[in-house]
């Protein structure tokens, strides 16, 4: 059975990139990763970044006066299960209309179109 994965937000989602990428880390660790990217304050960052541990999406560690804060979902994970809920939420779960609607009004390079191909035929295989 797959476990459930926490619902993350689009703000959250930047934080769990910084420990996605760097996986023991501290707050002042998120705060220095994000400073040059959003303008949030410490505490926001802060806010964040408990708001993932409540959710079940980062564990910690204490050690000595600093926690250290570690994933406890992967990467992978979560953009499956945000990808799920998106065809879920848009689609009725149907991932042919998706694609067509895509394909219809994407620019694809050829190299897309090859790798889409090639795709899908080991997919018949």
């Amino acid at each position: 059975m797959m476990k459930q994965l926490p619902r993350i937000s689009q703000a959250e989602w930047q934080v769990m990139k910084v420990f996605w990428t760097k996986p023991l880390s501290t707050a002042n660790d998120v705060i220095d990763a994000l400073s040059d990217d959003a303008e949030w304050k410490p505490a926001t960052i802060k806010s964040l970044i408990n708001r993932l541990v409540k959710k079940g999406a980062l564990g910690f560690k204490q050690e000595g006066k600093v926690y250290l804060y570690y994933p406890l979902v992967t990467e992978e994970e979560c953009l499956q299960a945000e990808s799920k809920s998106f065809l879920q939420r848009l689609y009725g779960g149907a991932l042919k209309p998706l694609l067509v609607n895509f394909l219809k009004h994407e620019d694809l390079t050829k190299e897309d179109i090859e790798e889409l191909k090639q795709i899908l035929n080991e997919r018949k295989s």
